[in-house]
């Protein structure tokens, strides 16, 4: 796995983790929206008694948990990531993969925060990435 890849691993967890909050969002809202089942004569084809809500939040604490392992999974590796960040010698290149895969700021962001030009900001980004050790 190359550098770039590693670091992106972050920012790509926890943008499906804020996938999973939005899903459970929906289906929170749809269970507290149901409305109740009609009593009126009608032949019951299956089994199943529960509440149609009761699927709907079955669904919610299953992606509950999921949200749950994933943010340990997430700062375990942000742990990770920023071990490996903190043992590279270039305090600019450190700086920069912190802003860019912590912070998930733009290059633009980064050219203003660190006082350099984009052009600047993309040689150290390069060099940062062939001196970053990816943690095995």
């Amino acid at each position: 796995m190359t550098a770039k890849e590693y670091l992106k691993q972050a920012r790509n967890l926890d943008a499906l983790i804020n996938s999973h909050i939005r899903e459970k969002e929906e289906l929170q809202h749809m269970a507290f929206s149901i409305s109740s089942p009609g009593l009126g004569e009608r032949v019951q084809t299956s089994r199943n008694t529960d509440a149609p809500y009761v699927r709907t939040l079955e669904k919610i604490m299953m992606l509950e948990d999921r949200i749950t392992a994933e943010i340990d999974r997430l700062v375990n590796l942000k742990a990770e990531m920023l071990g490996a960040i903190e043992d590279m010698e270039n305090t600019e290149e450190k700086l920069l993969l912190k802003y860019r895969y912590f912070e998930g700021r733009t290059w633009e962001e980064i050219s203003v925060l660190m006082s350099v030009s984009i052009r600047t900001v993309h040689r150290i980004h390069g060099s940062a990435l062939q001196n970053f050790v990816v943690p095995v």
